[in-house]
């Protein structure tokens, strides 16, 4: 995503979603918004329209830049998902037979509210457009209700997606006649919807750094402030610093690898699974 200013003295066209159209001399185009004013009134007050009201725009130059993708209009060579999967990175803008395709880029610290899905988006891709949303409330729970002489290993010893190990524990609960029940941190993850899970252990160390502005090597109390203000802002509670957040990853029969969000280390501690600590969600997008 880009953003700019822009003089026209000619007329603009903007095309909204729901197909109404303003005739307007684009002013500025930003990540969230296009001002403008209206092509009758040029000397008038300027107007502001979120993009995700936009299909596209016209520049008097026939120029178009298209913010939702024309349903005429032929795929990029590339999707967003599949150089995800191959690891490339797309530009901003994507060309079509019809014009330009705006792709969305997101921030670190943002929120992210589409498809039913609301969070603020804690891990990116490098290309800006995928990632994770983290929930905006937590809540103290056991990881497992297993003690001795009943504990046991469950398999989930995925470190980088945690969406395998909630996989990992749909099986073994299938496989031993046992219920989410007694998986509580788990169920609390599942229970906010298709898609959420308990982060494994190298994404909760991620969000870590990324709440902390990208590195824990300098203390950034701005960036945390940002980050908790925009969880505050959208409804949710603030990060706790100190204390450790359960990861899906299991050491063992007895302990889970938890981080917290704090600047010191350790970063990484095993803890009882039968013990309550915090919990998020997150959900990739």
């Amino acid at each position: 995503m880009w953003c700019g200013i822009l003089t026209a003295a000619a007329q603009d066209l903007i095309v909204k979603t729901d197909a109404s159209k303003i005739e307007a001399n684009v002013v500025e185009v930003s990540p969230d918004a296009v001002r403008y004013k209206r092509f009758s009134n040029p000397d008038g007050p300027t107007y502001v329209l979120p993009v995700a009201e936009i299909h596209y725009i016209r520049y008097a130059n026939g120029e178009k830049e298209f913010y939702t993708r024309p349903s005429d209009a032929a795929e990029p060579a590339e999707t967003p998902e599949a150089a995800a999967e191959t690891g490339s990175s797309l530009p901003a803008e994507v060309e079509t037979p019809g014009g330009r395709y705006v792709l969305q880029r997101y921030e670190i610290g943002e929120l992210y509210d589409q498809d039913g899905v609301k969070g603020i988006i804690c891990a990116l891709s490098e290309d800006g457009q995928h990632g994770l949303v983290i929930s905006l409330d937590e809540i103290y729970l056991h990881w497992s209700t297993f003690r001795k002489p009943d504990l046991r290993v469950i398999g989930t010893d995925e470190s980088s997606d945690g969406m395998v190990n909630m996989e990992t524990v749909e099986r073994y609960i299938a496989e031993n006649g046992l219920s989410w029940d007694d998986f509580p941190a788990f169920k609390w993850c599942r229970e906010k919807g298709e898609g959420w899970y308990l982060p494994a252990i190298d994404e909760i160390l991620v969000i870590g750094n990324n709440y902390n502005g990208g590195t824990r090597l300098r203390n950034n109390r701005k960036a945390r402030n940002a980050f908790n203000d925009a969880l505050k802002d959208a409804g949710g509670e603030r990060m706790d610093r100190m204390v450790y957040y359960f990861s899906s990853t299991e050491k063992n029969e007895k302990e889970a690898y938890t981080s917290h969000m704090s600047i010191e280390p350790p970063y990484v501690v095993e803890i009882p699974k039968y013990n309550k600590f915090l919990v998020r969600a997150v959900h990739k997008f």
